[in-house]
């Protein structure tokens, strides 16, 4: 099987070519637009712009989506003692947290000394939200190049989550935690708007409403959020123009009692669902979900091509799947 020599796609990854030295398109192509690009310094200059403007209007600086993983916990620390923000941590319970990063969310909001709330949703609903995206094509093709319809789902329900509650608490900033090989640099500073997130929005909302109906309502964005136009968030993902080098980010968290888990895949450090998530994902379409992101740390050498082909290549935990499949009832 043919593998690219400068990354880690391989010829399983949809639109892939190689030339005559074997190097994919996809890392031509990022070579191109990160000359384009512009410097990083720019992004977090416009960031520090923002914070003088809004820093202590509110009761909160910002709101970040915080899932107990490294990169989110790293998020914490770094925008309350690089950007002494007012921080207010928002984590969406998915049912599948494992109880290593339970324990680590707590022993980290703790260690930094920041308000923290936990959404629940019913455990029914969400169940038979994953298990319509399981079952049907909610996603495009190329929505799926980049992450699992698992993944998907509940990235977008942890995002809308965010957005109803900075608008409702006037909170000027939401914050992930995404690396750089998720979030590129040129949405590391956004400012939302309701027709933006009107949109995306519906484009879940939708196609889940048709099959269950007014129980997904309370997961998403209201009509009498849509109308409060002036209190759309800045969408900051501070990662993308920082420093990124994974044994800081690991020995930080670890500072702030965070213990990496055992009970979690190898591309996660926080949900179980994760794996199952990414098995159906390569036996549906034939390579891993995670292959454009580890790809992209690699082209910005945030990792090398070998750590990065480990990283692909690690074993499946059966276990794991089990357990969820159980849970899920899928038999």
């Amino acid at each position: 099987m043919q593998i690219c020599t400068s990354c880690v796609l391989d010829e399983r990854y949809p639109g892939i070519s190689y030339d005559k030295n074997g190097i994919c398109i996809y890392c031509r192509q990022s070579k191109i637009m990160k000359l384009l690009q512009i410097n990083k310094n720019k992004y977090e200059k416009k960031f520090l712009e923002l914070i003088d403007t809004y820093k202590g209007k509110n009761r909160y600086d910002c709101l970040v989506a915080y899932s107990g993983g490294k990169d989110s916990t790293y998020t914490l620390y770094l925008l309350q003692k690089k950007y002494n923000l007012n921080i207010l941590a928002l984590t969406y319970d998915n049912w599948f947290q494992s109880e290593t990063a339970q324990k680590n969310i707590r022993e980290v909001v703790k260690s930094l000394n920041i308000s923290h709330l936990t959404f629940l949703p019913s455990f029914d609903v969400f169940k038979k939200i994953i298990l319509l995206v399981v079952a049907g094509n909610i996603y495009s093709m190329k929505a799926m190049e980049r992450a699992s319809s698992i993944c998907t789902t509940c990235i977008s329900l942890i995002r809308f989550m965010c957005f109803r509650v900075a608008i409702e608490m006037e909170i000027p900033f939401v914050i992930f935690g995404m690396s750089p090989g998720q979030a590129p640099i040129v949405t590391s500073v956004v400012k939302t708007n309701a027709e933006m997130v009107r949109k995306t929005q519906d484009l879940l909302f939708q196609s889940l409403y048709r099959k269950l109906g007014d129980i997904i309502r309370p997961y998403f964005l209201e009509e009498r959020h849509f109308q409060k136009t002036a209190a759309f968030p800045y969408n900051i993902n501070p990662l993308a123009f920082s420093t990124y080098d994974d044994r800081e980010i690991l020995d930080t968290a670890k500072s702030l009692g965070w213990v990496k888990p055992e009970d979690t895949d190898a591309n996660s450090t926080n949900c179980l669902l994760n794996s199952l998530a990414n098995a159906l994902h390569i036996n549906k379409f034939g390579f891993n979900p995670y292959a454009y992101e580890i790809a992209e740390l690699v082209r910005d050498g945030y990792m090398t091509r070998e750590q990065g082909l480990n990283k692909l290549s690690a074993p499946t935990d059966n276990h794991i799947i089990s357990h969820v499949k159980q849970k899920l009832g899928m038999g």
